[in-house]
């Protein structure tokens, strides 16, 4: 064979060899300052074959920057989750309980001394009379309610039945004559010396929750409310002593707000339907029949939502108390700046000091008191709906009745939607006798939120020493002489 035809039809061989791919080693890394040659970087990449990653559409100028667009609802539901989240946690309760209660009694501070220095001027005293005797009051309440909070639960039971014979007796002395006084024309004070009285029944507010809930805890162990018998007697008696001691002094704004507790403390014990109607059926015929035959009572009642007072002078409070509200806007007219204050208004600083709150500081000030006292029931409702223990959940809830029952007659008569009880608004208002046991009371739902097992956790891991013996670093002991 010639050799040119060999060598031709060796030529496709050496081109298909010549096609072949030819495996590239990887390069070697290039230290770090040295320049590299232009084109090299772009060459690497096409021998590699790597290519930048393609954009997402819609990630040009006209989509916001490339960053994933959120639904709509996105953040108002994070926010949602993120407030339940927070709420869920377990020492949310204690410390709602713990700051509103404060806030509210830091407040209420304030406005007495605003609203009562023209009453206390009027009586020829100093402007801080009656500021004075509330700080006192807040102080001694203060300590009761720390010590409320570190009583065990053990104790509160233990002194249920003490606390009830107590208070019976201390009001059975008021209507002694000679011993007890009238005040406004209710003969339910006692008198202390110097400037200082006491109300018994304030104190039976208190009395009649623990009372009855160390009872109902112990039926309840007993198996023995499933028996209409066993959940009235002697509940429903002994509430109706204290009532009854309580109207022979003319109070029926205290009246109303102990058979709020009771009907509290049966609703908790599942009282059916038709018991829990029958009592307030009978505790309604029993009103009507006292507000019907007082003149002074039904007078309070016609006083319902009147935005003048009469020409013969009836319905003053009630009407000045809407003039105070309404001249204050927004903001109020300032702090310390109140118009009716000035005798327009009668009891400034006790039963009608959110119509004050409402002219001085405005609406934002009304609804700030408003979600304090919203916060602080919502924070009691979840300590009596946690609780394993039957005691914790009867005093708990009774106590979250009493306070949000008796804030919402004190704001619904000075709003005009109730009538005038003459009850003070709890931990804002003036008054020792009605601040002590609340404060009190308050302590004791932050017991009863402590109590919890979670909590208990909570606290543990948040103490000073425990947090030092867990965030410390683990070093060895070196000898005395090494450095």
């Amino acid at each position: 064979m010639p050799a040119d035809e060999s060598s031709a039809r060796r030529r496709p061989d050496r081109v298909r060899a010549s096609r072949a791919p030819v495996p590239r080693l990887p390069a070697a890394p290039v230290p770090a300052g040295v320049p590299l040659p232009a084109g090299t970087a772009l060459r690497g990449r096409l021998a590699t074959g790597s290519r930048r990653p393609a954009a997402p559409r819609g990630s040009g100028r006209g989509s916001g920057g490339g960053s994933p667009r959120r639904p709509r609802g996105g953040r108002v539901r994070g926010a949602y989750e993120q407030a339940r989240r927070a709420w869920d946690r377990p020492l949310t309760a204690y410390y709602v309980i713990l700051g509103s209660s404060l806030l509210i009694t830091v407040l209420g501070l304030v406005m007495v001394y605003s609203a009562s220095m023209i009453k206390a001027l009027d009586i020829s005293k100093p402007a801080t009379y009656f500021f004075g005797k509330q700080f006192l009051a807040a102080v001694i309440g203060g300590a009761l309610m720390l010590i409320a909070t570190r009583m065990p639960v053990k104790l509160h039971r233990a002194l249920a039945y003490p606390m009830l014979m107590v208070t019976v007796f201390l009001m059975v002395l008021v209507q002694v004559p000679g011993i007890g006084m009238s005040v406004n024309g209710n003969q339910n004070w006692l008198y202390l010396g110097g400037p200082f009285q006491l109300q018994p029944s304030e104190f039976g507010k208190l009395a009649l929750i623990l009372w009855g809930a160390d009872l109902l805890a112990r039926k309840q162990d007993k198996r023995l409310l499933t028996q209409w018998k066993h959940m009235l007697v002697p509940l429903v008696p002994v509430a109706f002593v204290l009532l009854g001691l309580i109207m022979l002094g003319g109070d029926m704004g205290t009246a109303i707000i102990l058979t709020a507790i009771l009907f509290g403390l049966l609703w908790l014990a599942g009282a059916p339907t038709r018991l829990f109607a029958g009592v307030l059926g009978f505790a309604a015929v029993i009103a009507f029949l006292l507000i019907k035959t007082s003149a002074n009572r039904m007078s309070r009642l016609a006083c319902m939502g009147v935005s003048e007072p009469d020409p013969e002078g009836g319905c003053w409070q009630a009407a000045h108390g809407i003039y105070a509200l309404a001249s204050g806007g927004w903001f109020g007219s300032g702090l310390g700046a109140s118009v009716e204050k000035w005798g327009q208004l009668p009891e400034p600083h006790t039963d009608f000091i959110f119509a004050i709150t409402g002219e001085e500081l405005g609406l934002a000030g009304t609804l700030s008191v408003l979600a304090l006292f919203a916060a602080l029931g919502y924070a009691g409702i979840r300590v009596a709906g946690r609780t394993e223990d039957p005691f914790v959940r009867y005093a708990a809830g009774g106590v979250t009745t009493w306070i949000t029952a008796q804030a919402v007659i004190n704001i619904g008569a000075v709003l005009g939607l109730l009538p005038i009880a003459g009850v003070p608004l709890p931990l804002f208002s003036y008054g020792g006798s009605a601040l002590l046991p609340t404060m009190f009371a308050v302590g004791l739902m932050i017991a009863f939120a402590r109590e919890d097992p979670a909590a208990k956790a909570a606290l543990a891991v948040r103490r000073p020493g425990v947090r030092w013996k867990t965030m410390r670093r683990r070093v060895k002991k070196r000898p005395s002489g090494e450095r």
